[in-house]
């Protein structure tokens, strides 16, 4: 394996893929429309597939839910490893004004900038920045 790509089924998608690029930068590509696709009839406007690709190593997919409940839990948390005090400060503020912090973003005996911030959305970031 080469990579890990992570897979996000959300509710209203086109909403969360944009947050997250406000979020955490990037550019949003590869966007598809239920639109037109019967298989998908009955979910106009959804999207079906979207990357936020924040950059060439690191890429997350999006699709709608379309209908199906998704039960956001507590066994998976996104850990990005974040190349600065100022970025892990930036995006522990941004995910937290609508979320949950979990974990206060503290120094930890590792020697890293460390938080657990559940956003708003119900999704478990695992931030961390290891200090140089």
């Amino acid at each position: 394996m080469n990579k890990l790509i992570p897979h996000l089924r959300i509710e209203n998608c086109k909403e969360a893929i944009e947050y997250y690029q406000r979020i955490f930068g990037g550019e949003i590509k590869n966007t598809q429309l239920a639109d037109g696709i019967e298989m998908f009839k009955g979910h106009e406007g959804k999207y079906i597939h979207a990357e936020l690709h924040i950059n060439e190593d690191c890429i997350i997919y999006f699709a709608d839910s379309l209908g199906k409940q998704m039960i956001n839990g507590n066994n998976i948390l996104f850990g990005p490893n974040l190349v600065s005090e100022e970025e892990i400060t930036k995006i522990y503020h941004d995910l937290s004004q609508e979320g949950e912090i979990q974990m206060e973003l503290q120094d930890t005996f590792w020697g890293a900038k460390h938080a657990i911030v559940k956003d708003k959305y119900g999704i478990a970031w695992e931030l961390n920045y290891t200090k140089k």
